[in-house]
């Protein structure tokens, strides 16, 4: 029920930009621009966790991408999983999935439940619905395939520096029984909204090929020949951009 309010409220109330603040409109067309995937390309943490596969964002995390995602994911602002999830399929698409290659399967990062139950809705999984729906209107066959979850309970990842966020992670992720048959015959790509120091998608990744569902070294023989995993996200730290982005509008 909040969840269905705070979709309501934010189509009928006024609102003021989640970016910048501009008066009475959600999105206004400067950080919509900083969210438009102009800066999309590939992004490398450092130091690098093992097993980390591509990973693809669509902006730094600064300024209004960043005010934009702590609206949505803290805040509660629910209609931005649109903006959001344009953003999203910008770095997918940049990571060499696009039309004529086949069906794509989104799998999104999970939360820990009091998380949700916490903020009312999953936020990865919000914008990588919205992703899925833009990639099928670019021509690219896409659907959300929420196979991971978490199999022990992990520490709030805030004020975590890069080591104890691994150790925090290190196996806490699983592929549920139905993983197959949720991503079989598409190419797999981990989406997140944030990237920093890269623990969660390695993580993530390390669960993915034990279970069998994409290449690796702990892939097993139900991976499709020569898939590649690969990793989304809205945005990375400016500095972990493998070019320089431009600074975010506002």
């Amino acid at each position: 029920m909040r969840g269905w309010w705070q979709e309501l409220a934010g189509l009928v109330l006024p609102v003021d930009c989640a970016g910048c603040g501009a008066a009475r409109v959600l999105v206004c067309a400067d950080c919509r621009g900083a969210l438009g995937g102009a800066v999309a390309g590939p992004v490398r943490p450092s130091p690098r966790p093992a097993g980390l596969p591509a990973v693809q964002a669509a902006a730094a995390y600064e300024g209004a991408v960043r005010a934009v995602l702590l609206a949505h994911k803290e805040r509660g602002a629910l209609p931005l999983a649109g903006v959001l999830g344009a953003a999203l399929a910008a770095a997918v698409l940049a990571g060499g999935t696009g039309p004529g290659r086949g069906e794509v399967a989104l799998v999104p990062v999970p939360s820990a439940r009091r998380q949700v139950r916490a903020r009312g809705h999953d936020p990865a999984r919000r914008i990588a619905l919205a992703a899925a729906g833009r990639l099928r209107r670019a021509g690219v066959p896409a659907r959300v395939a929420p196979v991971l979850g978490l199999r022990r309970a992990v520490a709030d990842q805030a004020g975590l520096g890069a080591r104890q966020r691994r150790e925090n992670l290190a196996g806490a992720l699983a592929v549920r029984r139905d993983g197959a048959r949720l991503t079989g015959g598409a190419r797999i790509v981990l989406v997140d909204d944030v990237v920093t120091t890269g623990a969660t998608l390695a993580e993530a990744a390390r669960a993915v090929r034990a279970a069998g569902l994409a290449a690796g070294p702990a892939a097993g023989p139900a991976a499709e020949p020569g898939a590649v995993l690969r990793a989304a996200v809205v945005a990375a730290p400016a500095d972990s951009f493998a070019r320089a982005p431009r600074t975010a509008a506002r």
